[in-house]
């Protein structure tokens, strides 16, 4: 069955996030919308909207002229599948004692690691990814320097790998949220295969909008491996469920917009501890 996207960008997030509602109410109905803040330090929001018929170009035009977008770029996708593609490409990472891998390298896992079954699916964090190797690396460095963290939390969990790495090496209960409601599922199957159902539980939510996590506070650790936009938007948040001598671990951010998060986190009482750079992209861990 063919498959067809449409993509386009603008400036305001707030229209960004207007215009893929919006979408959802076309005639074909999309399969799905995403709203994601470019990557590249333009500052433009990319909306994209997924569709199993050929969706109303016409209207699409309207929409873009309606909520100033650039025109929608319509393309048709080949008939692929892509989990099955993506589980052939990828390979195992290792990121200090953690090793992430898929059912198909099973086989391959080393003794004495920490083991984290993480499959391709619809959600972010394989841990191939340098924002995700970023935070392990960065949990890495804090248990090599003796912290023990008893109440952690990943914001923004994507497959809940984080989620997972904390509590695999602490045994204790560990929370993990994510906006998008299919990341949620992805999620819990994770935490499910990894034998962790009863240690790590996953709600959907913004940021720290749910009663569970609000409820859980203050932590003393904290993970968001999101954007740089919503890092920004959320360090009031975090300085306000980050207990006294806790550590945040945050990632999702080119290396040239690091600055800007640094500064939003020092503002709200946080300090730097760590910088690190993977390719195009920063991980920090900053301490209250």
């Amino acid at each position: 069955m063919p498959t067809f996207t449409a993509l386009t960008t603008l400036t305001e997030r707030s229209q960004a996030e207007a215009l893929g509602e919006k979408l959802e109410s076309l005639d074909p109905a999309p399969t799905g919308v995403g709203v994601f803040e470019m990557e590249d330090g333009s500052d433009l929001s990319e909306v994209g909207a997924y569709f199993i018929e050929a969706p109303d170009e016409v209207a699409l035009a309207v929409l873009a002229a309606a909520y100033g977008a650039k025109p929608f770029v319509v393309s048709e996708l080949p008939e692929t599948d892509w989990v099955a593609h993506v589980r052939r490409e990828l390979h195992p990472v290792e990121a200090g004692r953690f090793f992430v891998y898929g059912s198909h390298d099973a086989e391959a896992v080393p003794e004495g690691r920490v083991a984290l079954l993480i499959e391709a699916a619809m959600a972010f964090g394989t841990g191939h990814h340098g924002t995700t190797q970023g935070c392990l690396e960065a949990l890495e460095r804090l248990i090599q320097a003796g912290h023990e963290k008893r109440n952690a939390v990943d914001i923004g969990c994507g497959t809940a790998v984080l989620a997972l790495a904390a509590a695999k090496t602490w045994g204790q209960p560990v929370l993990a949220s994510d906006i998008d409601a299919v990341a949620v599922e992805v999620a819990l199957a994770n935490v499910a295969a990894n034998g962790e159902a009863g240690r790590v539980a996953c709600v959907e939510a913004a940021g720290f909008d749910h009663p569970a996590l609000g409820k859980a506070a203050p932590y003393d650790l904290i993970f968001a491996n999101i954007l740089k936009g919503p890092l920004i938007e959320l360090a009031p948040d975090v300085a306000a469920h980050l207990g006294t001598g806790g550590h945040v671990i945050l990632s999702g951010l080119l290396n040239a917009q690091a600055g800007d998060v640094i500064a939003a986190y020092e503002a709200e009482g946080l300090r730097l501890e760590h910088r690190a750079e993977i390719g195009d992209w920063t991980t920090l861990t900053l301490i209250r």
